[in-house]
């Protein structure tokens, strides 16, 4: 059992991440190798009321999420030079860049981050949700998303969960929005 007021004991990891340096060799070698997919295709995302560090970015990125069992893999790619969290200092390509835990308790999560004495490397909201990516102490590679699911959201990753069983390898990129 996690300790108590922890990031663990906020949840299990829901989701690998990965900033991959070739977006099309990544996709290929998820669905074709791994046999991971489909994946749905958000484009141009841009998070309401963005901070990098407590200061405003206007950064834009695209994702692309699929399910393995019940754990997602996301791939994160920039589509600006703005600040983020996929750029800059914690810009690694190419190996675990974080994880995620959904959670359904905003504050419950910031006494946690707390507690942890974990740096907020970048907040936002997406879809009327709140989402924090924080350093815990490990740097670069080492960073763990936390999010509070928007409306919609839950139904989301359910709908990508349920399409990833029995998946035939069709349609292996899907678009959203």
């Amino acid at each position: 059992m996690p300790m108590p007021g922890s990031l663990a004991a906020l949840g299990p990891i829901a989701q690998l991440a990965y900033v991959p340096s070739d977006w099309d060799g990544a996709l290929e070698y998820w669905t074709r190798t791994m046999g991971v997919g489909p994946f749905f295709l958000i484009e141009n995302i841009a998070l309401d009321d963005m901070r990098y560090r407590g200061e405003p970015s206007e950064a834009r990125f695209t994702v692309a999420i699929a399910y393995w069992g019940d754990v997602q893999i996301e791939l994160v790619r920039a589509d600006n030079d703005a600040p983020a969290h996929y750029n800059g200092e914690y810009g690694v390509k190419d190996q675990l860049h974080h994880v995620l835990i959904i959670v359904d308790d905003w504050a419950k999560a910031e006494r946690a981050i707390a507690a942890a004495g974990a740096e907020v490397i970048v907040s936002g909201k997406f879809g009327g949700g709140n989402v924090a990516y924080v350093d815990p102490g490990s740097g670069p590679g080492g960073l763990v998303e936390i999010i509070v699911p928007g409306e919609g959201g839950p139904e989301l990753f359910a709908m990508m969960k349920a399409a990833s069983v029995g998946w035939d390898g069709s349609g292996p990129v899907r678009k959203l929005g």
